[in-house]
């Protein structure tokens, strides 16, 4: 009531205006470095995770009517730069040759749930998509980020222009099943059940030297590291430069595929997709030139920065109303995706006699990306898993938009 007052008083729809871009971008800073400071400092806070923190904060703040929905700096800046930015400093840690050597077992499993998430997207969507509007744009969506994370997600609901509704509303339902999937997974490594039937060398190996408590999820992981002005300059030079060479790549190759028929047209899809040709020529980067990667500091830092921005963003569209409406079909979509993805997972891990702790991380690898697999490795004191399921979760980032760019124009996004 007091707020609409106000509202009306100043003759604004929201309390700041949406050209009012400095306001704006310090009310986004402001909350995204909330965000992560508690998700640093306070272990609710990393259970929950900075992502979630930051989006919850724009979408309560949106609908008090203290941000406008739409706006330049949403549109332009974070989607038009931020978020192409972050992706080659994000895959600046995928090297190819590092991650088929050092991911072992891991990586089978992880493809098996990719799979898996192929097959519960196409499933979910031929139950659901006389009910759910744009419904193969979200499918695509959520194939890339329960293949990779949000880094496909941003990339993917830009490729096929889902509405900013839509991505709000189903990144709640996303978040919230996340959640309650993350305790499962926690839950079922505790469990006698899976215990009896899959080995777990490393739950055995922490109950009998312990774990060091010290350190939230987030701080572990996030160590301060060194870094110069050199690095800073280097990393938004080569990711620039990436994404200016992936836009002439897609530009050039879209021009050449007509899209005359149906096949033709997923491939214009395809090959015409920047994000396809960033995450192509970042890896490729990554790969070739390991020596110089292995020199630079503050490329994943900054790079998860910028996607925070972005998930600040995609929370300011979701309107309550909507929520409410939506997100029960939303929430079972993206349920059904990740069952079908964990059986695939514990089941393919049965058969190959796979031990607990890889299948649990592989399956948080592909629903929640490299960072939460490896907090929750790092939670449950599994530390000689960390670095190989982080090399497993980035190799997703580079598939999850390749099968999502798939999936979402086989499904006629």
């Amino acid at each position: 009531m007091f707020s609409s007052l106000f509202l009306n008083l100043v003759g604004r729809e929201t309390l700041i205006a949406a050209d009012d871009t400095w306001t704006l971008l310090t009310v986004m800073c402001l909350s995204v470095a909330l965000a992560i400071y508690l998700e640093q400092k306070y272990t609710w806070a990393s259970k929950v995770s900075g992502a979630i923190i930051a989006l919850i904060i724009a979408l309560v703040l949106s609908n008090l009517g203290i941000l406008p929905v739409n706006s330049v700096l949403y549109d332009e800046i974070i989607w038009g730069y931020a978020v192409p930015m972050g992706i080659p400093l994000l895959l600046l840690q995928c090297n190819m040759k590092k991650i088929w050597r050092e991911t072992g077992r891991m990586m089978v499993i992880f493809l098996i749930g990719a799979l898996g998430t192929c097959v519960g997207a196409v499933v979910a969507f031929s139950l659901l998509h006389e009910r759910i509007p744009e419904l193969a744009g979200i499918a695509a969506m959520m194939t890339g980020s329960y293949i990779g994370g949000g880094v496909n997600f941003a990339a993917l609901a830009d490729e096929f222009s889902v509405s900013g509704e839509m991505i709000g509303a189903a990144t709640v339902a996303d978040n919230l099943l996340m959640a309650l999937y993350f305790f499962a997974l926690i839950f079922f490594a505790g469990m006698n059940f899976f215990r009896k039937h899959y080995t777990h060398p490393h739950i055995d190996e922490v109950a009998v030297v312990g774990t060091d408590g010290a350190q939230t999820q987030a701080a572990a992981y996030w160590t301060r590291k060194d870094i110069s002005l050199k690095d800073i300059a280097m990393n938004f030079a080569y990711c620039v430069t990436i994404v200016t060479v992936a836009k002439l790549i897609a530009g050039f190759i879209g021009n050449l595929i007509p899209t005359t028929n149906a096949l033709l047209t997923i491939l214009n899809t395809f090959f015409g997709s920047q994000y396809v040709w960033i995450t192509t020529v970042a890896m490729a980067c990554a790969t070739l030139g390991e020596k110089q990667v292995a020199k630079l500091n503050g490329s994943q830092e900054i790079g998860t920065f910028l996607i925070y921005l972005f998930l600040f963003v995609i929370g300011v569209p979701a309107s309550i109303v909507k929520i409410i409406t939506e997100t029960p079909l939303l929430l079972a979509f993206t349920g059904l995706i990740v069952v079908i993805n964990m059986l695939f997972c514990f089941v393919g891990g049965k058969l190959l006699h796979y031990d607990l702790e890889d299948i649990i991380l592989a399956s948080n690898a592909n629903i929640g990306g490299p960072t939460t697999a490896a907090g929750m490795a790092i939670s449950q004191g599994w530390s000689k898993l960390v670095g190989p399921v982080m090399l497993v979760g980035t190799f997703g980032y580079v598939i999850g938009t390749y099968a999502g760019v798939i999936i979402g124009s086989l499904l006629g996004a």
